[in-house]
């Protein structure tokens, strides 16, 4: 991690790159060319900001913080950010761990006396790092359709899960509950003695030097504080009211962009909590087997566009917040928009979640490839038709560079590295196209290069119960779905004794070829992906991950 020289006494300065690098200007521009037309003056915005190195780099906001008002977005708005909360409240169950108050092996009965023992020690780590085993609330059973709209206090919320049977020993998996973070807030009033936004207010936002970050009622008056809105069926409502209360120390929170930059330069910097204690909540927590999960002590920690990555999302009603932090690139990014359409009928939620990657990847795109002059003659014989699995890609001279429209991932532009090797402008992990001659120097394909690795999570398990002479294939089977994508999956069933997968991607429907145990390639001359199954600590596959080799596109059409 790159030192950061923004201490100066007791205050943290927060710096512009005013002697901007060439490659920052490029990203300014290329930010700019990808936001401005996606959100238009009289539709929900979003603030973004980008640093490297200590510097902010990008700041910037576009659309409406409220649409009925006509008021245009500003950087420094502030939204409600949703489970990005838990790394406050994480940080001030950690200062009280400093302070011998309470320790991380403590049983939460010792604070919480009358929660049910439920016949295992569930720790404050546990509850920490997701490991408890206790359910979500967020998922209870209710015949009350308005709940969402009533007040509530923490001994209200706890009462929905504290009779609940525990779903797995604690220590055992990792499961992301909120009811965890509830508890944990609810452990700071006990061992405080101080109401949770009160003490977090004190000992956290104001030592912090937070101005625009808010523990606030509905009723509360917040300065610069945006509305938020949905989509439905193509068409932007008011967001259904969610009373604030429901999110208590897992979601309540509300902040601005600049303001996420400050907090993350907070911690790095050791002012709440000590430099162990940093380096622990930012490492992934092992399970009772050693297994690692992916969450320290509120963050998530794995690896993004090949680069280490913590970070955190949250989402309420009529928000979405995310922001990642890459210690090895020293980079920082805040994402902070005011429309969430979790069941919009249309692929709105797909693309946003895809427009926010995009954000992410521009900023890490620490490679500078060079270009270099080609002539249009070479240029028009690259220009075609290709296919690879269901896609096709129509390349063309455009004005003397190719630009390329794929039919199922739209349109993208290419830049020369060498004569006859381009890459996706601004892809990261870079792209790269190579194309292929014959003898007779005709063009006659191209190999698309991306060196990725994607993490699909098993939604459909009806592969978990199996028997007969397919069991082992059987596990396999399912459903997976990309990431946030919802409308991006791949089916895994059995077919005449081999795994067949099929995808709502280009890739085309094929059988897998059993590779080891649990990772198969794809039976394909022109793809070669490779997929490994991962099971939990029970045997059952919960996810694949999907490795990205070459993909040879055949010329179809000159």
């Amino acid at each position: 991690m790159k030192k950061l020289f923004l201490f100066l006494v007791a205050s943290f300065l927060l710096n512009y790159s005013y002697g901007q690098s060439k490659q920052d200007k490029q990203l300014i521009k290329s930010m700019d060319q990808l936001l401005s037309g996606q959100f238009k003056q009289n539709e929900p915005g979003v603030a973004i900001l980008v640093a490297k190195s200590g510097n902010i780099v990008y700041e910037k906001a576009f659309g409406s913080a409220n649409i009925e008002l006509n008021v245009t977005m500003q950087p420094d708005m502030v939204f409600r950010i949703g489970s990005v909360t838990k790394q406050f409240t994480a940080v001030a169950i950690l200062q009280l761990v400093e302070q011998g108050k309470i320790s991380l092996h403590d049983s939460i009965q010792q604070y919480v006396r009358d929660f049910p023992p439920k016949g295992s020690i569930i720790t404050i780590e546990n509850l920490l790092t997701h490991t408890s085993g206790i359910p979500d609330y967020a998922n209870a059973d209710t015949t009350n359709i308005y709940i969402e709209r009533e007040d509530f206090t923490p001994q209200r919320l706890i009462n929905y899960f504290r009779n609940l049977p525990l779903e797995f020993k604690p220590g055992t998996k990792y499961d992301y509950s909120n009811s965890n973070y509830v508890l944990l807030g609810y452990i700071i009033q006990m061992v405080t003695g101080k109401e949770y936004h009160s003490y977090m207010q004190e000992n956290i936002i104001k030592p912090a030097g937070l101005i625009n970050t808010y523990y606030a009622s509905e009723n509360t008056i917040v300065p610069k504080r945006v509305t938020g809105y949905t989509r439905n069926s193509g068409y932007y409502e008011n967001c259904d009211y969610q009373t604030i209360s429901l999110g208590y120390a897992c979601g309540d929170l509300m902040s601005s962009v600049k303001d996420l930059y400050k907090w993350n330069n907070v911690i790095l910097f050791n002012k709440l909590i000590k430099k162990e204690t940093v380096e622990k909540a930012f490492t992934p927590y092992k399970l009772n087997n050693g297994n690692s999960t992916s969450y320290g002590y509120g963050w998530f920690i794995d690896n993004q566009y090949g680069s280490k990555c913590i970070h955190h999302e949250g989402q309420v009603s009529g928000f979405i917040a995310l922001e990642k932090y890459f210690p090895d690139e020293d980079i920082f990014i805040a994402i902070l928009t005011n429309v969430k359409s979790g069941e919009d009928k249309t692929d709105f939620s797909d693309s946003r979640f895809r427009l926010f990657d995009k954000i992410s990847s521009l900023a890490l795109n620490a490679e500078s490839q060079k270009e270099v002059k080609i002539s249009d003659k070479l240029l028009n014989n690259y220009a075609g038709t290709y296919q690879a699995g269901k896609q096709t890609i129509d390349i063309r001279n455009k004005n003397g560079h190719l630009s390329c429209f794929a039919s199922m991932e739209g349109n993208f532009d290419l830049m020369p590295v060498t004569e006859n090797k381009f890459v996706i402008i601004n892809s990261n992990p870079v792209c790269s196209f190579e194309f292929i001659k014959d003898s007779l120097g005709n063009v006659t394909e191209f190999i698309s290069l991306q060196k990725a690795k994607f993490d699909w999570i098993k939604i459909d398990k009806t592969g978990d119960k199996t028997s007969g002479a397919n069991e082992q294939l059987d596990a396999y089977t399912g459903e997976y779905q990309l990431g946030a994508f919802r409308k991006t999956f791949i089916t895994i069933i059995v077919e005449n004794n081999h795994l067949l997968a099929s995808s709502t991607t280009a890739l085309p429907t094929t059988q897998l070829i059993p590779v080891s145990e649990n990772t198969f390639k794809y039976n394909s001359s022109d793809i070669n992906h490779l997929i490994e199954f991962i099971k939990d600590t029970d045997g059952k596959v919960r996810k694949l991950t999907m490795t990205q080799g070459e993909v040879h596109c055949k010329k179809i059409k000159y």
